[in-house]
């Protein structure tokens, strides 16, 4: 820092004529720009210029030197403006990860209307389960569906999500609409496995979540496969909004036991840093935010 404050101070003594009129520009005392330009003679080991009282005077070396301080400083500032150029708009390669039933549904959609949007960008889309190591993994940004109160990372609520207990209408029909929690234990329902374990469902009861153990015939490690299940009449599934609110809408599927809805855990846009973030990390998740914000984008089919 002190060896580029050193060259611009130089050129800029050059560029006014006098030592003074360089301190007034930079607001400070003559005294500060002599001794950076004793300094960078001295770092040097040559006469840049001749100082007397009244006048400057470049050396050989000096205006040999000036020139080369000229362009690198026209250097400077080209690059400065060029990533600023690159900061207002989106560019370079962009490594989204996201849950993969979420990403099938409603992230792999938009990729192609977000790159017309910003044609400068490339995309790379891994879907999985897993929660990614971001830093590790170069990824951009990742999507999650968890409560983010207590993380670490950057995140950007991107949608509110909850979950609701579904059937078809023709299933209800043979059963019964289930009443209560209680009710529950009278139908078949069918239920996320994850290690050889099944997953119980959440309720609002009163003033506090409770998670039930559920029972029923068939379970899987594969949400999209519970979603068939449930459409094929199987039995009762608890699913998010984001998978079933289009079926809602269509009339495939009903919700049931809404009064016992607890509060789901949202989706969110995560990040490694908040300061400096590129540009089209920025554009990604302004542009899913505004998508899912639409009047009626998750009842859409």
């Amino acid at each position: 820092m002190g060896q580029f404050r050193q060259i611009s101070t130089f050129v800029e003594v050059v560029n006014r004529g006098s030592l003074s009129a360089a301190a007034r520009a930079e607001g400070i005392a003559p005294a500060v720009i002599g001794r950076r330009l004793d300094a960078l003679e001295q770092r040097l080991g040559v006469k840049l210029l001749q100082r007397t009282t009244r006048k400057l005077a470049l050396t050989d070396e000096g205006a040999a030197f000036l020139e080369d301080c000229q362009r690198i400083l026209v250097d400077l500032e080209s690059a400065e403006a060029a990533v600023a150029e690159r900061s207002a708009r989106a560019t370079g390669h962009l490594m989204i990860s996201a849950p993969a039933g979420f990403g099938r549904l409603h992230v792999a959609p938009l990729v192609p209307s977000f790159l017309a949007e910003h044609r400068d960008v490339a995309v790379t889309l891994n879907l999985n389960d897993r929660v990614v190591d971001l830093i590790g993994e170069g990824v951009d940004v990742a999507i999650r569906i968890a409560s983010m109160s207590d993380s670490n990372l950057v995140s950007v609520k991107l949608a509110d999500n909850h979950r609701v207990v579904v059937g078809t209408p023709a299933y209800l029909k043979r059963h019964g609409v289930p009443k209560t929690l209680d009710d529950l234990s009278r139908h078949n329902c069918m239920t996320i496995s994850s290690e050889g374990s099944q997953r119980g469902w959440t309720f609002r009861e009163g003033d506090k979540n409770v998670t039930l153990k559920i029972a029923g015939n068939m379970s899987c490690n594969d949400g999209a496969v519970l979603h068939d299940w449930v459409l094929a009449g199987k039995g009762l599934a608890w699913r998010s909004m984001w998978e079933v609110g289009a079926d809602i809408e269509a009339g495939r599927l009903k919700p049931v036991l809404n009064e016992y809805s607890a509060p789901g855990n949202d989706i969110y846009a995560v990040f490694a840093q908040r300061r400096h973030l590129p540009y089209r990390i920025r554009a990604f998740v302004d542009f899913l935010r505004h998508t899912y914000a639409q009047p009626g984008y998750w009842r859409k089919g």
